[in-house]
């Protein structure tokens, strides 16, 4: 899939909708995922992989600095989050063998990038369950499938910045 000149690369929405529906067996059956993805690491990567196992194609939904501002917490004693810009994440995700597109959403859930997308199967870690997730009647609204993937490695931005921070 990485050879196409449409995919790997940073979408809006509407040009993400237009590419997926100008062909869409390109991009299906089409996995989804979302997140802040602010410092990657080990975890991840291995979540992405197991994503994009489950599908043709794995579109990353990624929060952008003004959403991850709207959800995370700023406690006063870490720095304000994100620490790495949208555009950076964006590039490395897309960088990712895994991924083959990102779109880059304000929204505090990706609910709307879901409805417009339409993906055949939504994934989230296994520290979800389809009870917790705000995107499940979204996805259960079109027949699209849940599936939650085991975390191999736990590991956090958050924890990763209080390390480093507890080191200084």
């Amino acid at each position: 899939m990485k050879n196409d000149q449409e995919m790997d690369q940073v979408y809006s929405l509407a040009e993400l909708k237009q590419a997926i529906a100008t062909n869409p067996e390109q991009w299906r059956p089409l996995i989804f995922t979302n997140g802040c993805f602010d410092l990657l690491h080990v975890g991840h990567t291995r979540y992405l992989a197991a994503a994009k196992a489950l599908g043709k194609t794995l579109v990353v939904g990624l929060n952008s600095d003004h959403s991850i501002r709207q959800i995370k917490p700023q406690p006063a004693h870490l720095p304000q989050r994100p620490i790495v810009p949208e555009a950076q994440r964006a590039e490395l995700l897309t960088a990712l063998g895994a991924v083959d597109a990102v779109v880059v959403f304000d929204e505090p859930t990706a609910q709307e990038a879901i409805a417009a997308l339409q993906p055949d199967i939504y994934v989230k870690g296994g520290d979800y369950t389809p009870e917790t997730l705000p995107e499940t009647p979204t996805v259960n609204s079109y027949g699209g499938k849940i599936e939650l993937i085991q975390i191999e490695i736990p590991t956090s931005t958050s924890g990763i910045i209080k390390k480093i921070l507890k080191e200084q």
